[in-house]
């Protein structure tokens, strides 16, 4: 029997997610949490062999990259399998350098998630077709890719910060700032500020 944890914000979400995984004779929910603190308390408690992770938590709460790393950061971490709306390139990274095994969306249709759930508990990686299509991406050669230090850029610039706002928000110079503003505009193929951030929501690098 696969022991599973829940963790998202929405009770309707967990409660319907929960009705189906329950449904599976070899997988069973065994806790669920909102947040980080009760993430950790009932993971500990528990033991699951897999955390269905959701990425936005609620306003003002960590999110689901942070609870993450700190569920792998357990005595006995469980193995992680990010289940959100969310596709974009930032997203993606995070969750998994965060050490997510796999990354499914909540569109999936109901045994690709079960199948999901299944090769995450033996240690497999799952991605959803779209994420697996970023990460493929970024990793072609001659391909033109944004370094998780300018996607951090971009979503300071969609918060509409200035430069020493920025510089100030990754402890670096303005002259830093302005570099990477530059190789962002022409990987982008821009030479505006809103026009990166257009650019960077269009090719789902950011979030709206």
């Amino acid at each position: 029997m696969i022991r599973i944890v829940l963790v998202d914000d929405h009770p309707v979400v967990r409660a319907g997610l929960r009705a189906l995984v329950d449904g599976q004779e070899d997988l069973s929910v065994v806790g669920e949490a909102d947040g980080l603190d009760a993430a950790v308390a009932v993971v500990s408690a528990d033991q699951p062999d897999v955390v269905l992770m959701d990425l936005s938590l609620g306003e003002g709460k960590a999110g689901g990259a942070a609870v993450t790393a700190a569920l792998r950061d357990l005595p006995r971490p469980p193995e992680v399998l990010v289940l959100t709306t969310y596709d974009t390139e930032s997203d993606i990274l995070r969750a998994l350098e965060a050490g997510a095994r796999g990354y499914l969306l909540k569109d999936a249709p109901p045994e690709e998630l079960f199948a999901g759930i299944r090769a995450t508990a033996r240690g497999e990686t799952v991605l959803a077709p779209s994420v697996a299509a970023t990460l493929v991406r970024r990793t072609t050669p001659g391909a033109t890719t944004i370094t998780e230090r300018e996607v951090e850029v971009l979503e300071l610039l969609s918060r509409g910060l200035g430069n020493k706002e920025m510089a100030r928000e990754l402890f670096v110079s303005e002259a830093t700032v302005k570099s990477h503003l530059s190789h962002i505009y022409t990987k982008l193929g821009v030479d505006t500020r809103a026009g990166a951030v257009a650019a960077a929501i269009e090719q789902r690098i950011i979030r709206t």
